[in-house]
């Protein structure tokens, strides 16, 4: 039996620009255009635009909303004023990730949750079971396109198209305005490539013309269509974790470096356990590492230490484009964490000295 992938608004049009469609999450989605490289290299240096469409989108509506908000998810929305966004997680019972998310607080009773594409039905159902309350959920996922402007050029390539001063949102805040002629549209200072930029939601019937009048703005400053290869490197670089990955559902936030998003001034689903472990102090913690010589790490290779004892699991890993080594995220044995410590990655056979490194990867380099 085939599944059939669902398909982004825009998807005619990233096949007229030449890109190269793979399946992800479920929908058919750009990998790339040009080259992963050619397009990593224009969001760290110019600006590049990405369709994530994929991504689902739930509103809440209602007195409760921020108590089922506060009840499963980690971070404390409580702290959220209207206009800002906050990181967070959706703990299970077991120790794990549902998934990760975004929160927005678009006024008093009224937030947006942004979800994993792959998650949207699980997500979607774990939180209507914690629903107890009489929320208004609605799921506006099928309805929404998103694009994520991100790059140092961003700013100048999107003024043009908006009266709101793009320059004053700050990181983690967003305004909706009209936007390249679409009325409401949220834009966020968020992203997930650490280069500077927006994140834009729009609804599906303004989705061509946004993308076509965000192409023409961007030219002179040299935009171009990005894909999820580009995407992959750009997050992996900033050490930004990618669910199903380095999260999921058996990894503790704890462990994953996510405590900053973890807080136990409120109850929330398995709170207690979480507490309990950050007491105890976690066994495993995941980290970044630069490889020190030649060798590509990838998703489920063995780290080692020096006598060749397995000391943990690659995550993700890639070739950096901004450092031209290898670089990778992979959960180690606590007392293996500290940046500076010399792991061995496996590869064919042979261990492969790598170094832990704080995040992001790239932190003084030359990009």
């Amino acid at each position: 039996m085939t599944v059939s992938l669902k398909t982004v608004t825009l998807n005619d049009t990233h096949r007229q620009l030449g890109a190269k469609m793979v399946p992800f999450a479920g929908y058919d989605m750009p990998v790339r255009y040009s080259s992963d490289l050619d397009e990593h290299h224009t969001v760290r240096r110019a600006v590049g635009i990405f369709d994530v469409s994929h991504m689902g989108e739930f509103r809440l509506r209602g007195p409760e909303a921020l108590d089922l908000i506060q009840r499963v998810t980690s971070n404390d929305a409580s702290k959220l004023t209207d206009g800002k966004a906050q990181y967070s997680c959706l703990p299970n019972h077991d120790g794990g990730i549902v998934d990760d998310l975004l929160v927005y607080k678009l006024a008093d009773n009224d937030y947006l949750l942004v979800v994993n594409a792959s998650n949207i039905e699980k997500d979607w159902n774990w939180i209507r079971h914690h629903n107890t309350k009489g929320v208004e959920m609605e799921d506006i996922s099928d309805r929404t396109s998103l694009f994520a402007v991100q790059g140092p050029k961003a700013i100048a390539a999107l003024q043009t198209l908006t009266d709101v001063d793009l320059s004053s949102i700050p990181y983690y805040s967003f305004v909706q305005g009209t936007f390249a002629g679409a009325p409401d549209v949220i834009i966020s200072a968020t992203g997930y490539t650490g280069a500077g930029g927006f994140e834009l939601y729009i609804p599906n019937e303004s989705a061509a013309m946004v993308w076509d009048k965000i192409m023409t703005a961007g030219q002179p400053y040299g935009i171009k269509p990005i894909g999820l290869g580009a995407r992959d490197t750009l997050r992996l670089e900033m050490g930004y974790c990618l669910y199903g990955n380095d999260i999921d559902d058996t990894t503790s936030p704890l462990e994953a470096g996510l405590g900053w998003i973890t807080k136990f001034t409120k109850d929330f689903t398995n709170s207690k356990n979480l507490k309990k472990q950050k007491e105890a102090g976690v066994q495993k913690k995941l980290v970044g590492f630069v490889m020190d010589g030649p060798g590509i790490p990838r998703g489920h290779y063995e780290l080692v230490d020096a006598d060749g004892q397995k000391i943990g699991d690659v995550t993700s890993g890639t070739q950096s484009p901004s450092l031209s080594k290898g670089i990778g995220l992979g959960y180690v044995k606590t007392e293996f964490a500290a940046p500076g410590t010399q792991i061995f990655v496996q590869i064919r056979g042979k261990n492969l000295p790598a170094t832990v490194s704080k995040l992001p990867l790239t932190k003084g380099t030359e990009e």
